[in-house]
């Protein structure tokens, strides 16, 4: 993903979720990027370009030893 898209995507999860939220590019992959809580990795968000609709999908796995 683009630099300005990293932004709008890390602005997005800072207003709505939480502040201290950061979006980073993920090496190597132009189609996603990584999502953490300080340092806690949180999950993946991938960039979804089908037919000229663009949209972003969040995955998050939860392990169970963490609930």
């Amino acid at each position: 993903m683009k630099a300005e898209e990293l932004k709008k995507l890390e602005a997005y999860f800072k207003k709505t979720l939480n502040p201290e939220i950061s979006v980073k590019a993920r090496p190597r992959k132009d189609d996603s990027a990584e999502v953490y809580l300080g340092d806690e990795f949180l999950g993946v968000i991938y960039k979804d370009d089908e037919d000229g609709d663009l949209s972003y999908n969040f995955s998050m796995a939860i392990l169970d030893v963490d609930l």
